[in-house]
Formats: structure tokens, sequence, C-alpha cells
């Protein structure tokens, strides 16, 4: 059996795809020509297994989107007080580009925006590193998190430089507080090529599932940054991650995300996954107008908002047994995408041994909606598969269970 959920990201693209709302950054040479009609997903579980729609092998600018992970690095090499000296942690509610200072310390308001983005990159080894060595530092860092080696794109950092007057005016500002000791020159050179490291929506859902997972790479196993730093990183991105639109995103989606003006749009679901979809076209506040609302809909249909009342967790598959030449998935808990995703995984990895399958859900307390999509087309393809599919459902907790097709399971009872 084939788990559903490449073709679940799929359907996702395909509601979108026509939408034609936005523009592209134009304003940076590179970045004007990008082709419009790109459009890709991603979703990466803390597990390590990743599943991808779309255009999901073409590469694009990290753009804003690594500062978020340069702000980790930050933190790990130097900790949250001496990174409170220089940047703020409170959404300004400005656009990306402004120069948003606290009126008492002259410090940027967060990491998140253009200003605190520009002072982070320059502790980055130091005070005294250079543009190359710290730039150097970035990539490899962003590369191990996304488990490849990753580019940097010469030729859009040339075309990024060429538009760079406002970041310099930052930077000049910046420098004149104390904030940045680097000649500005330097210190927008070194953002920009921060910006133009290169990913795929892949890249990022993993990225993102690293942060979703404590700092944890969930491919390679490797502990690359702390859980608190993990954790701060996300704090951060739900409450100014989405530029002026952030409190309205955490309200409306509650996914921290982080957004660039590539079209790049990464969430995480701490404890759960990382999230990740591209399409050029942006809004007025520089955020991928398809990706949002891909993202809007994986958040409503999968009860994926962070401030959800749902309780799920713990292991969704007890056992996987044979009884009387039938093999039982005993499922338990709440069940909502991860835990149907599991099961599903479970399900297409199995040497099934019988003719007949049975799910048993006697133990499951209720299924969200994308949790009872799932399994129970999960089923439907098992049958396809040519298995005889059994329910065990005494408490009617998966009601009606079309299998989408008005076809249903047989229903059997305990003995």
């Amino acid at each position: 059996m084939k788990t559903p959920i490449a073709d679940y990201l799929d359907d996702l693209l395909d509601d979108v795809r026509d939408r034609d709302a936005g523009a592209v950054a134009d304003y940076i040479p590179d970045l004007a020509d990008a082709p419009t009609d790109r459009l890709a997903a991603a979703v990466c579980t803390i597990n390590g297994v990743l599943y991808t729609a779309g255009d999901d092998d073409v590469e694009f600018s990290m753009q804003s989107i690594s500062k978020a992970f340069t702000y980790a690095l930050a933190l790990e090499q130097h900790g949250l007080d001496k990174l409170l000296e220089i940047v703020g942690m409170e959404p300004s509610g400005e656009a990306f580009n402004e120069l948003s200072l606290d009126d008492a310390t002259k410090r940027p308001m967060n990491p998140m925006i253009n200003a605190g983005a520009i002072a982070v990159n320059q502790v980055i080894d130091g005070e005294e590193a250079t543009v190359e060595n710290r730039t150097e530092t970035l990539r490899r860092f962003y590369s191990r998190l996304a488990g490849r080696e990753l580019r940097i794109d010469e030729g859009l950092v040339e075309s990024e430089l060429g538009t760079s007057d406002r970041n310099m005016a930052i930077a000049y500002m910046l420098r004149s507080y104390g904030i940045v000791r680097d000649s500005a020159r330097d210190a927008v050179e070194s953002y920009v090529r921060q910006c133009a490291v290169m990913v795929t929506v892949s890249d990022l859902a993993v990225m993102g599932a690293t942060l979703a997972n404590g700092g944890v790479q969930p491919v390679t196993g490797e502990q690359i940054i702390e859980r608190r730093v993990a954790q701060l990183v996300q704090a951060v991105m739900s409450s100014a991650g989405m530029y002026d639109a952030a409190g309205r995103w955490m309200a409306t989606v509650g996914i921290p995300a982080k957004s660039g003006v590539s079209g790049g749009l990464l969430g995480t679901l701490p404890g759960q996954l990382g999230l990740a979809t591209f399409s050029p076209r942006l809004d007025a506040q520089g955020n991928s107008e398809r990706g949002k609302l891909v993202f809007q809909r994986f958040s409503h249909e999968g009860g994926m908002h962070l401030m959800s009342a749902e309780t799920f967790g713990g292991a969704p598959v007890r056992v996987v047994k044979v009884v009387d030449d039938v093999t039982v998935f005993v499922l338990q808990g709440s069940m909502d995408f991860n835990g149907a995703e599991v099961f599903l995984r479970t399900a297409e990895t199995h040497e099934f041994r019988t003719d007949t399958v049975c799910i048993d859900i006697h133990r499951v307390n209720r299924f969200n909606r994308i949790a009872r999509t799932m399994t129970l087309e999960g089923m439907r393809r098992m049958r396809e598969d040519g298995l005889t599919v059994q329910l065990l459902d005494p408490e009617g907790v998966l009601e009606d269970p079309d299998l989408g097709d008005g076809t249903y399971p047989e229903i059997v009872r305990e003995d």
C-alpha cells in the first residue's frame, strides 16, 4: 500500500495552483524574472520521513528564511544574554525593511527584520571575522541542518548588492549606534550572502523539522542546536516571522513560520514536523500568496494550530499482530496528522502474510478531520491491493466509514 500523504499534498497544490494574486519581488533583478507558475510543498516529520509534491527539485534562495537559522547559530555561539545587547525579541509591527529600533536602546526590535538580521549576522564567529569566513560558517551550518551541501548563488549576490541602498542605510545607522562594528559595506554583503544560499522545499522542511525536533536533525540524528535554542527560535518566529502580518497569522493559522521574498515559506510544529512551500508571488508584506493558502488549509484540516486545545501524542500504533489469519493494526489515543502518518507508514512497510487486515480502533478516542481522511484512504488502498479490509470500532469513533467511493470496510465485533 502506498501512503496517500504525497497525494494529499498534490491536492493542496492543485487547489491553489490557479490563484494569481500577488507579484514577484521585482526590486531584486534576479528575482524579477522568476517563473510565477512554480509551486511546491514538503513535509518532514520528526522521524525523518519526507513527503513532497510539485516542483520539489527546484532551488530558490533562502532570503529572509535564513534569518531564523542565523539567529539559531548566534544563540549557540553567544547565548541569549549577549544577543539581547544587540537585538530585541519584540514584534515591530512594521515592514521587514524598516529601521525598527527600540527608542531607548537603539537595538533592532527583533532578528526577523532586516535591521535585526544584519546585527545578528555580524556576531557570527565574532566581530573580527571576515565576510568570507562568516558566510562560509553559515553555509556549512545551513548544510548540516538540511543534510546536504548547500551553495551560494554568486550571481544573485551581485544582483542584490546592486539594489541594497536601503540595507546599506540601515547598516550605517546601526553602525552609528554601535550595534554594528564592521563597515557598512561588509555588513550588508555578509547579510546578502546568507540570503543567497540556495535550497529546495525538501531542504527547508528538513531544516524546519530540526527546529521542531528540539535541534536534532531528524534524518542524520545529529544534535545540531540545543533544545533551548530551537525553542527560542520558534518563539520568535511565532511573534515576528511573518513581519507586520505575524499577529494575524498566529491567530488564524497558528503555525510558527518564516517567509522569504523568493517565495519560500517555512513552518514548524514543535514535536511534530517541518513544513515548507515555494511559490514566487508575494503579498504586500512579502509573504508567498499561494504558500499562505497551503498553510491555512493544512492548519485547519490537520488541527495544526499551535493553540489548539486538542490533545494528541503517544504511540499511535500500539501493535501489529496476526490473529486467526488476520493482520491486526491496533491503533490508540487521539489521531491527528502525525498519528495517521505513522499508521500509514507502518502499513506501507509491513510485509503482509495474510489476505485480511483489520484496523482495530477500540482504543482510539477520536480522529481529527485530516486523520480520518488519511486513515480511510489508507484502508481503501489496502483493499485495492487485494486485501479484505475489516474495521473494529465498537464505540463508533470513525462514524460512517465510507472509504471515499461509496464502499465500506467489513465491520467486525470484539470476540
